[in-house]
Parts: structure tokens; sequence; C-alpha cells
């Protein structure tokens, strides 16, 4: 994919969580969203067994399909890859960037959170999650925030376009955006809404 193509994958990125809401609770939430205008889904369950997150996967991709957007796995190259999802997102503790493309060639997404401006693994992902932006509870080991102007700091500095994550919603979600980055990434200000259609909406109203 082209740079231009990421940018605009980007613009609102879900990051579906069963252990923000149970599975099928997910999923329902992840359709409205996709209705109210989500551009990415990113399928997060670290306490899921294999299989049941192959199992998850599976649901998610048939509706992310039926919307035509792009489906990744965070951690997991290998879950991404069996479910044939679009892509996976990776942290400091996965499997690098470089190597994920060695076994998962373009048009492959593969995202990365680096922990800092310094860490050059980033050069070979397609995007950067940077972040926290704000306090989050969503993400118990998120760090400290780091603020619009440190964050527009790493915008800067980064080789690849940015999606910011961490304590974002409607009301803050533009000057993110006005910070450099080309979206913006979220749990709670999605799933926690009572009508995650709406809330997709509101975001993408913010980012536009």
């Amino acid at each position: 994919m082209t740079e231009i193509d990421i940018a605009q994958l980007l613009r609102v990125y879900l990051v579906a969580d069963p252990a923000f809401r149970n599975s099928d609770d997910v999923l329902e939430a992840t359709r409205k969203a996709l209705t109210g205008g989500v551009t990415l889904v990113q399928l997060r369950a670290k306490h899921l067994t294999d299989r049941d997150l192959v199992a998850l996967g599976r649901r998610l991709l048939e509706l992310t399909r039926a919307f035509e957007v792009p489906l990744v796995v965070n951690d997991r190259v290998d879950v991404a890859l069996a479910i044939g999802a679009d892509g996976v997102h990776l942290g400091v503790n996965d499997l690098s960037p470089s190597d994920a493309r060695r076994i998962a060639p373009r048009p492959f997404i593969v995202g990365y959170s680096p922990d800092d401006e310094n860490d050059e693994a980033g050069r070979d992902a397609d995007y950067l999650g940077i972040g926290p932006v704000y306090g989050t509870q969503s993400k118990a080991d998120a760090g400290e925030a780091l603020g619009l102007e440190r964050f527009r700091s790493r915008v800067e500095s980064s080789p690849v376009p940015v999606v910011g994550i961490g304590g974002i919603n409607d009301a803050n979600a533009g000057a993110v955006v006005q910070a450099g980055a080309a979206g913006v990434a979220v749990i709670s200000a999605i799933l926690g809404d009572p009508d995650p259609a709406e809330a997709a909406r509101r975001l993408r109203r913010a980012v536009d």
C-alpha cells in the first residue's frame, strides 16, 4: 500500500478488544461502528486462547470484509496469516516489523508501537501507533501521557504515518490530527458508548 492509502486507513481506527466487552458484544459494537465510518479495525485479545482468538478473528473478518475495511491483529503475525487478515500491529516485545515483513510481504500491513523516538524498528513498518496522547485506562501498561507537544514532536520525527492513541475522544481527536496524526485509534470512545455508530460518526467529523 502507498503512504496515502495507509494515511486514509488510519482516520478512525477501532481497537476491538473483548476484554472491554465480551466477544458477542464486541462484534455487534464493531458492526455498528463500521456503519458509522470506522476505517480500520484491530483485533486485540490478549487473554484468549489461540483457538478462541482465531475463531473470533474469523467472525470479525467477515464483518470488516462486508464493509471493505481492513482488519489487523494485535501482536500475532501467525494468527493474522491463519485467518487471512490484512495485517498485524506489533509492539516492542513482539516480532520486529522487518522480520514480520519477511514472512508477510506487502500489501500485508505492518503497524508498530515504538517505545520512543529512537526506536529504529519503526522504519520497516507501514505506520506507527504513538501514545498515550492523553491519560487512558483502557491499556494498563500504556505509560505516562505524552501531551500534544511531545506527541507532535514524535510525529514529526516519524518516517511513516502516525495514528494517535490513548485517551482520545471526539472532543480532542481534532487536536491530535492538527498535531500531525493521520488519524486516531480508540477503544472506549466507541466500545464504551451506548451508540457505537454515532460515536464513530462523531469521531469521523472531528478527524475530517
